[in-house]
């Protein structure tokens, strides 16, 4: 799909309702071709080829994330809209409707959304050339 290495292995959230968690990442993260690969009762790994992001229930070791700033490739300004569409659908808040930022750099075209539990979860595309 046109990802780009990056030396990121895997991050993970845990959310306050990790059943509702996990119905929101399936809905949003479907557009950009990132599906459940690993479900386990407590946790679960999303990702193409391998799992890369995690979501795994709360527990007295693991409380709720929170203030996280996580940032999906897309390999289209399309991906970008339909995953914020989806994310808005699926319960999440506006943080920043699709659009070019040139402020980051030209050709960065990106979409921001809060997920459930207000986690910044943005998509960008980077536009070759720019």
């Amino acid at each position: 799909m046109g990802r780009i290495f990056s030396p990121l292995d895997h991050i993970t959230l845990t959310p306050h309702e990790y059943e509702k968690a996990l119905l929101f990442y399936d809905s949003t993260l479907a557009t950009l071709g990132i599906q459940r690969l690993m479900p386990k009762e407590d946790s679960c790994g999303f990702g193409i080829d391998r799992p890369f992001f995690w979501l795994g229930a709360p527990d007295g070791e693991h409380p709720p994330s929170k203030n996280v700033h996580i940032s999906f490739s897309a390999s289209s300004k399309e991906e970008v809209d339909a995953f914020y569409a989806a994310a808005l659908q699926a319960g999440g808040k506006d943080n920043g409707a699709p659009g070019y930022r040139t402020t980051y750099h030209a050709g960065y075209y990106a979409a921001f959304v809060f997920d459930l539990d207000n986690n910044n979860i943005e998509v960008v595309y980077r536009e070759t050339g720019a």
